[in-house]
Order: C-alpha cells, then structure tokens, then sequence
C-alpha cells in the first residue's frame, strides 16, 4: 500500500493541478477579480495550514508530556473549570474566524459591486442541457442560441460546443437565468460561479484581461445530462468580438422560451436547439 501510495503521488506531480500548487489558477490577471480571489485562496491556505501544526504539535505533546508512566497507578488528578483557559481557548478560535470573516467580506464586496453601464451586456439562459447567450453591446441586441447537447451519454465534442465571446479589457456584465431548473454559471479560470434559479436574475461583473479560450460548465447538478452542459469561453480583440457579433441573429431570446419551474416539459430533450 505504502509503494502504491508513493507512486500514485509521484505521477500526479506530472498534472497541471498538481503543477499550480498551491494556486488555484495559472494565472492571477485572467480577470480583474482573480488575483483578490487567489490571493484570499492562497493566505487561507496558509494560515489553516500554521494552524494545523500548532495543533497538532499540541496534541503530540500532551500525548508525550502526560503519558501515563510505567509505575503510575490510578487516575491522574483531574483539572476543570479553569476559567483562564476556557476564555483563552474561546478567544482564540473566535478571532480567527472574524479574522477570515474579515479578509473574506471584504474580497467578496469588491466582487460583487457592480459596473454601471458595463460595455458588454450578456443574458445568459441556462437550460437542459445547453446554453443560450444574448448579448447586447454598444445598444444592439444580439443572441445565440446553443446546439443541444448530446443527450446519449457520450462527452461532448469541443468544437461543437455552445461558444461565450468577450471582449478583452472590456467591462462585462452577465445577466444569470434559467429557463427550467437551477443551473450554475462556472468558468473555473475566473474562480467565479454563481446559481442560475429560475424566475432570479443574478449577476456578474468582471473584466476579461487575457486573451484566451477557457473552459466553461454547469456546476449544479440538474437532470439526467448535467455532465454535457459545458460550453467554451473566448476572450478575444473588440474586432474579432464584433466580427463575431455580426455573424448572429438581430433580437433577444428571452422569456417566451423559459418555463415555470416544476413543471415537465416533455420535449425537454429535443427544444431549445440551435435553430430556436
């Protein structure tokens, strides 16, 4: 067991997870909120971590110091009610979680303030087990709806995947519903992911800063192909953004398509397609 722990260790030296220690992305600048967010990861770590071993040493030492010995007989006296240790072993723990309280409501208040008047507008729509994306920018609505997914149990081909543009160094906000069930808006290389709930519109503000394609995925379980809601993410140029805009359908998909929730939709498998 001791070799096979050792080996299945030294190979996941090789995978890019294991590469980026203890960070939770490869790059801090991918958007304006991922260098506050890796860097809250990261001192978090950090301080469980010195935390950790201090308590641990404790322990091991209690265990070492107070052994019961070879010719100890008995019980050992018993100690209670000390009221200095009780207020200090309460304190403590208390100012460590106001501490993280602390550094963790201040990164999400920077977060989540809004952009007033974002240069980029997406409404993204959530549903079994695709995407739709309506873009509005510079006041002209634009929209694209995503090719279901497969539906067979099979992973689903990259390239055919529903396809997010952003403009880089733009300011953007997503406008987060759903058109039947909760879904969870997630592009892990921004570390941020919200709840999709139908009849709630919650949001994002960001700023793409990297040029790149990343991936992107439904992180709340919800329904037999949950595993198939991916779609891909490219930050590219304001021209190859416009270009791409000019590509897709004038006009809004909006909440004629959406349904009540808890209700079924028998054709839940095969609506919402490309050609919606």
């Amino acid at each position: 067991m001791a070799v096979a722990a050792a080996g299945a260790l030294l190979l996941t030296g090789c995978s890019e997870q294991v590469q980026r220690g203890w960070l939770p992305n490869e790059n801090r600048d991918t958007t304006n909120h991922t260098g506050m967010i890796q860097d809250l990861w990261v001192n978090s770590w950090i301080a469980a971590l010195l935390i950790g071993l201090l308590t641990w040493g404790l322990i091991i030492w209690c265990m070492v110091a107070y052994r019961r010995r070879k010719d100890d007989t008995g019980y050992p006296r018993q100690l209670s009610y000390n009221l200095p240790l009780e207020i200090f072993y309460t304190a403590v723990p208390l100012m460590l979680i106001l501490t993280l309280f602390g550094f963790s409501n201040d990164t999400e208040r920077s977060i989540n303030t809004p952009i007033e008047n974002s240069d980029l507008v997406v409404d993204v729509r959530g549903k079994q087990w695709s995407w739709d994306f309506n873009y509005t920018w510079k006041g002209e609505e634009k929209y694209f709806a995503g090719v279901q997914a497969q539906l067979d149990g099979t992973e689903g081909v990259e390239g055919e995947l529903p396809t997010l543009y952003l403009p880089v160094n733009h300011s953007v906000e997503f406008q987060l519903n759903s058109r039947d069930v909760i879904h969870s808006f997630w592009i892990p290389a921004f570390l941020q992911k919200l709840d999709m709930i139908p009849g709630k519109t919650n949001h994002i503000w960001l700023t793409p800063q990297v040029e790149g394609t990343f991936d992107g995925k439904c992180a709340e379980l919800c329904g037999e192909y949950h595993s198939e809601m991916l779609f891909n993410v490219k930050v590219v140029s304001e021209a190859e953004f416009e270009a791409h805009l000019a590509t897709l359908e004038d006009g809004h998909i909006g909440e004629e398509y959406d349904r009540e929730p808890g209700t079924v939709n028998s054709s839940a498998n095969t609506s919402h397609g490309e050609g919606e």
